[in-house]
């Protein structure tokens, strides 16, 4: 079992970022991936967890000063790891991260559409707050994509950095 957020946490001069994620083919853990180098890149002293989704806890959720979702999309939904996540982390979190700036991350093989409403509709119970748009790839990640996700990643911790997030 990994360490929680929580245990690493206690220096706040430098941005938490989780970075929960869902993939079975490999192509969102290599945009999770991207986006997780491009936060260490933008903000070196940046905490940055790579967490897939199935393993990732409420802990580590209450930790992190800002959060990235990443999934495929599965017949137009989010995969159920990540929505495993949710429902194990809602209840125990609720009321606890309102205001949380996150970002969203689709790697779709349709449009990405319904994972992106999906994935908004439950933060907005969670309080969180969508600070980018989400960055939809449709097909294998090019390197187009994986900057996009580089990018994504790395103005999320630098944002919250210089506490505009």
């Amino acid at each position: 079992m990994t360490e929680p957020l929580a245990a690493l946490s206690a220096d706040k001069n430098f941005p938490t970022v989780l970075v929960v994620y869902a993939s079975q083919s490999g192509r969102t853990a290599r945009l999770a991936q991207a986006a997780a180098d491009g936060a260490r890149q933008a903000e070196p002293g940046a905490r940055v967890w790579l967490r897939p989704a199935l393993e990732a806890r409420v802990e580590d959720l209450l930790a992190a000063d800002a959060l990235l979702l990443a999934t495929p999309e599965n017949f137009g939904y989010m995969a159920g790891a990540l929505k495993d996540f949710f429902d194990r982390t809602y209840y125990p979190a609720q009321g606890r991260c309102q205001g949380l700036p996150y970002a969203v991350m689709v790697c779709a093989g349709n449009d990405g559409r319904g994972a992106i409403a999906a994935i908004e509709r439950i933060a907005i119970g969670y309080g969180w707050r969508a600070v980018a748009p989400p960055l939809r790839v449709v097909g294998e990640p090019d390197a187009q994509a994986l900057a996009d996700a580089t990018e994504l990643g790395g103005g999320l911790a630098a944002g919250v950095a210089l506490g505009i997030c």
